[in-house]
């Protein structure tokens, strides 16, 4: 995982939602495993998110926004925030397995992600390795849990991100996240949509 841990923010920046939609956008390309691990991200400015951006090319990620960012000139800030958005848009809907195995494992371990994603650990190991393609269902599923992590990474460190799959919910009936995400279940279900939405509250909220 990148270091991300922001001390100043710059122009143009500097406003609150636009800063708050580039480091959603960072903390989620982060949870892909879309960015180097001795990445250290401490500025929040324009040159940041055009290194992102470099690291997302690299993994065929999002082109159409990427190639807006690099031709924003810095003078439209509604654009920027525009392209902010469609670049998360385009990483929420681009699993990549290859990429966000490791970062996914790291944060969760082995055995409680093969429970999340209803395989046995040896297959999550092979999958993981490359030694097999990962099937599309799972690699959904992956995904999925990449988003989740990547919206809770603002607010809880590894642990807690850990902890967060197991407490019980008032949003969710009193039922914990992991509940949700039970038997072979597809992100688009309304359980696993569920836990997505309340982890996204975190983006703009205390940690609850």
């Amino acid at each position: 995982m990148s270091i991300i841990r922001i001390r100043a923010v710059r122009e143009p920046l500097a406003a609150p939602l636009i800063a708050r939609k580039a480091v959603a956008t960072i903390a989620r390309a982060d949870a892909m495993g879309l960015l180097p691990a001795d990445e250290v991200v401490e500025t929040l400015e324009i040159e940041t998110l055009r290194r992102l951006a470099g690291h997302l090319r690299k993994a065929g990620v999002a082109p159409a926004a990427l190639a807006e960012l690099a031709a924003w000139q810095g003078r439209d800030v509604a654009r920027l925030a525009a392209i902010l958005d469609e670049l998360d848009e385009a990483l929420a809907h681009s699993p990549v397995p290859e990429h966000e195995w490791g970062e996914v494992v790291r944060v969760l371990g082995e055995e409680r992600l093969a429970e999340f994603l209803h395989i046995s650990p040896s297959s999550l190991r092979r999958y993981g390795a490359g030694a097999r393609t990962t099937p599309d269902e799972v690699a959904a599923r992956l995904h999925h849990l990449a988003l989740v992590i990547g919206n809770l990474a603002g607010t809880y460190n590894e642990i807690g991100v850990r902890r967060w799959f197991g407490r019980k919910r008032s949003q969710l009936k009193s039922r914990t996240p992991a509940e949700l995400l039970h038997a072979a279940w597809a992100p688009e279900d309304a359980g696993p949509q569920r836990v997505l939405a309340l982890s996204a509250t975190l983006l703009a909220s205390p940690a609850t």
